[in-house]
């Protein structure tokens, strides 16, 4: 590889800030916040808002809205037969 044209490809700690969960994986992205981790070592840290330790749809707790009828009563209002004659 050439030197001085490639991204730093290191040991980075991914913090989901929601809840109790981080992670260490190697990643080229930059961080000015450090941590120190689980085997003693310092790494850079970066903050996420959702991860699939928050996320309603990995987590079970998603709202499922009713949309039974919706279409129907959609066509009934604005006149649409639904395409049967």
């Amino acid at each position: 590889m050439q030197k001085n044209i490639h991204p730093n490809y290191r040991p980075v700690v991914f913090k989901d800030m929601g809840g109790d969960f981080a992670f260490l994986t190697r990643s080229t992205i930059a961080s000015d916040e450090t941590i120190e981790w689980e085997d003693g070592n310092t790494y850079p840290l970066v903050k996420l808002e959702v991860t699939s330790a928050t996320h309603p749809f990995y987590t079970g707790k998603q709202n499922i809205m009713d949309t039974t009828g919706k279409v129907e009563r959609f066509r009934r209002r604005y006149g649409m037969g639904g395409g049967k004659k």
